[in-house]
């Protein structure tokens, strides 16, 4: 028995032995593949290389160096400007205010879209109609952000005619101040402006879901909330996190929501980096810009550890 298994294993090491000499080696490869493949990426690469990756490093260079206070650079190498921005308690108060709005926002929009996203996909029978539907939610959004923020200063102001039609029911008696340059402002425009995000990429999960597969927990006695809970959200998870991404990378990177909805009562991480860059201190925008982008990558990077979007949306 003991030799018998002997010869099965060299037998099993020759088979894969002898697959493996047939699969050709990099050196194997012919050259024409090699220049087909580059020739395949080469767009991406000419678009990535002078528009992403040059800013970026030359983001990252200019926060070593030096100003002189005039919008001039020195190549003198230091981390003055990382330090100045991370022993500032304003840096701790701008990330704070940053992620608070980061996560309404976040929450609301998840709420809004998976809702109606599972309303298309589940409760209109007619696909048709739920395409038609689903385009219908885009139709905000194909006017400018600008627009669309400023049209809720006429609708949330003292003046506006949520204030007069709580005035006028007398649910209040004085104009509520707190809906408008406000923190409740800022995450209102937010969600207005960024549900469409949440909502596509579940609503392509949840519509790649076997209907076969609801109708089966219903007959094995499932109720709509274990369907719910068992069924759509672990299947729609990579769409969540497509637009968790969106969600989050969008609101952390922006400032004039915050700044105009807010009425200069609130700040977030970039308003301060763009007002050193109105003072001419690049270094110290550039640091601040090279933290909120490696903080972006930290976060973005835990999302896609918690699901492998490549392999849910080629399932």
């Amino acid at each position: 028995m003991r030799s018998t298994g002997a010869v099965t294993r060299r037998c099993e090491k020759t088979d894969f032995e002898a697959f493996a000499d047939m699969q050709p080696s990099p050196a194997q490869t012919p050259p024409r593949a090699n220049l087909a493949g580059w020739l395949y990426v080469s767009p991406l690469v000419l678009v990535l290389v002078p528009f992403f990756v040059a800013p970026i490093l030359v983001v990252l260079a200019a926060s070593f160096f030096t100003t002189d206070g005039f919008g001039g650079l020195t190549p003198d190498f230091t981390l003055a400007s990382y330090v100045d921005v991370l022993h500032s308690a304003l840096t701790l108060k701008l990330y704070l205010a940053t992620i608070k709005f980061t996560v309404l926002t976040w929450v609301f929009t998840l709420i809004i879209g998976f809702f109606v996203a599972y309303f298309l996909v589940f409760h209109v029978r007619n696909q048709l109609l739920a395409i038609g539907l689903f385009l219908l939610c885009t139709v905000p959004f194909w006017t400018s952000n600008i627009i669309r923020m400023i049209s809720w200063i006429p609708l949330l102001g003292k003046e506006g005619l949520i204030n007069q039609a709580l005035l006028g029911t007398g649910v209040i008696h004085q104009p509520l101040e707190v809906l408008l340059f406000s923190d409740l402002a800022v995450v209102i425009a937010y969600v207005h402006q960024l549900t469409i995000f949440m909502i596509v990429p579940i609503f392509n999960s949840m519509a790649r879901i076997d209907k076969k597969l609801i109708e089966a927990a219903i007959d094995a006695g499932a109720s709509r909330f274990d369907i719910m809970r068992l069924v759509v959200v672990p299947m729609s998870k990579s769409g969540i996190a497509l637009g968790t991404i969106f969600v989050v990378s969008i609101v952390m990177g922006d400032f004039f929501v915050v700044k105009v909805m807010s009425g200069g009562g609130s700040a977030s991480v970039v308003s301060a980096f763009y007002e050193d860059v109105g003072v001419l201190q690049y270094p110290t925008a550039a640091a601040s810009a090279v933290l909120l982008t490696l903080v972006l990558v930290a976060i973005v990077s835990l999302i896609l550890r918690t699901v492998d979007i490549r392999q849910e949306i080629t399932r």
